[in-house]
């Protein structure tokens, strides 16, 4: 009892002293209300009339949009990061990611509905707290939740009765109830009592929103709760700011959910490059292929094949479940052999550039070769895992002079920092290049004029489908 006394009559002061505007029922009387079962019944309270203060750690491509949105349908918002220009940017209404319009952010800040802090210890203040920090791989390939056991320390030093935290990051099945858990669970509160802990995977496709409409609000969210009550809390809030609501039993079940759906487009991404290579050894048109198999009404869903893969999700998220299975004696073959062969890609997009070469007579050595696209995916700015840099580095130790265009990216940097500028596509840079490769399909490339100007013209996303003059010129993937 004393332990939840002097928890409560902390936090309390901390908002008095931090953020006086908040209003709060947090005090000594939690204690008995503990007892009651009041905790539950004031944070439903809190949620469904939108008074509940919502907290995001980890204002990225995941943590912004879905700020944005909470924010929007009424709950006001605080952001944490450590990456004090993100806090900055954020603080001016400025955005950076290309799923939320500036305007929509800057209206949110001006009314003071949303905000953003680099102070973590106002993480107490929060009734709700979603977790949408990164969970990369390590230099040997092994998953880094290092950013999820820091936002875990840091909301555990102010943890009090009556918050929800919700962890959004892709990762292992497990990660919330052996990581996030025994943190919270020593602060001497009790889960699903006191407070309340749950797993809801982030389903951001960067620049969809725009290009297919896919939002946070009416994107199927699934749930699952480390206790029933704390998937019902869960359900409750994100209820308010999604259309549809996929509850699972548990936290485990819907960490594996995400990984699921990753692997699933892994494994047949694999299987389409694997077939794009068949088909250029067999003189086919693997695009042609895929296109007239898409005509199938059922039992096909399109995959397409491209350089490599790219963005946060497929190419690392896979190898979660891989590392998490070693511990059941087990071996994920599937993923293993997706990955062998998905990385393989850039080794044949230079044999690629080594053919268009060929054609003027021209060695790779010396060859000024322009890479067309520097992000991930078509129409946006995130280069994240881009099979670029396995690209550059594959051509640059041939002795080609690489030259990297985009217009969403100026300047992009690689795992260690090195700084990589890009080049306006301009007439005279097409007039010097003995090879132009397509990484990256983007919607404001002139394909005509790219194929009209060029020697040659690698395409490795089937960019050049609709161009008509100059097919002898285009190697294609």
């Amino acid at each position: 009892m004393k332990r939840r006394e002097s928890i409560s009559r902390h936090v309390k002061v901390e908002i008095k002293m931090s953020y006086p505007e908040q209003k709060t029922d947090i005090g000594v009387d939690t204690v008995a209300a503990i007892e009651n079962g009041e905790v539950v019944a004031g944070l439903q309270a809190r949620i469904d009339d939108r008074t509940a203060l919502v907290g995001v750690v980890g204002l990225g491509y995941v943590g912004v949009p879905l700020a944005v949105r909470a924010a929007s349908v009424g709950f006001r918002v605080l952001g944490f990061d450590v990456i004090n220009e993100r806090v900055a940017r954020i603080s001016r209404g400025e955005s950076y990611t290309v799923d939320v319009p500036t305007a929509k952010l800057a209206a949110l800040v001006e009314s003071g509905q949303m905000s953003a802090t680099s102070d973590f210890e106002l993480l107490g203040m929060c009734d709700v707290i979603v977790i949408c920090v990164p969970t990369p791989l390590d230099e040997h390939g092994q998953p880094d939740i290092c950013y999820i056991e820091q936002s875990g320390i840091s909301i555990a030093k102010t943890l009090r009765p009556g918050q929800l935290v919700v962890l959004e990051s892709t990762t292992w099945p497990g990660t919330t109830d052996e990581v996030l858990l025994p943190k919270f669970v020593a602060q001497g509160l009790a889960v699903g009592q006191d407070f309340f802990l749950a797993f809801s995977p982030e389903r951001i496709d960067p620049g969809q929103t725009n290009s297919k409409g896919w939002t946070v609000e009416n994107t199927p969210k699934v749930v699952g709760g480390v206790t029933f009550a704390c998937t019902q809390l869960a359900k409750r809030f994100y209820g308010g700011i999604v259309q549809q609501i996929v509850e699972v039993s548990s936290a485990r079940t819907a960490e594996m959910t995400k990984l699921v759906e990753n692997i699933f487009r892994n494994v047949n991404i694999a299987l389409v490059n694997e077939l794009a290579l068949l088909c250029d050894r067999m003189d086919l048109n693997i695009w042609e292929v895929l296109d007239a198999a898409a005509t199938k009404p059922f039992a096909f869903m399109k995959h397409t094949p491209g350089p490599g893969l790219g963005g946060h999700c497929i190419p690392l998220d896979p190898f979660y479940l891989s590392w998490k299975a070693r511990e059941y004696d087990f071996h994920t073959r599937f993923i293993e052999l997706a990955g062998h062969v998905n990385n393989a890609m850039p080794y044949h997009v230079v044999q690629l550039v080594v053919r268009g070469l060929n054609k003027l007579r021209k060695s790779l050595n010396g060859a000024t070769v322009v890479l067309l696209g520097v992000a991930y995916k078509p129409d946006i700015d995130d280069y994240r895992e881009s099979p670029i840099f396995k690209i550059m580095q594959l051509l640059a130790a041939e002795g080609a002079n690489v030259v990297t265009v985009d217009p969403h990216v100026e300047v992009f940097y690689d795992h260690h920092g090195h700084a990589f500028q890009t080049t306006p596509l301009t007439d005279e840079l097409l007039d010097v290049a003995d090879c132009v490769t397509i990484i990256t399909n983007h919607r404001a490339f002139d394909y005509e004029r790219i194929v009209q100007m060029a020697r040659v013209v690698v395409d490795t996303r089937n960019a050049t489908r609709d161009v008509r003059e100059g097919r002898d010129k285009i190697v294609l993937l």
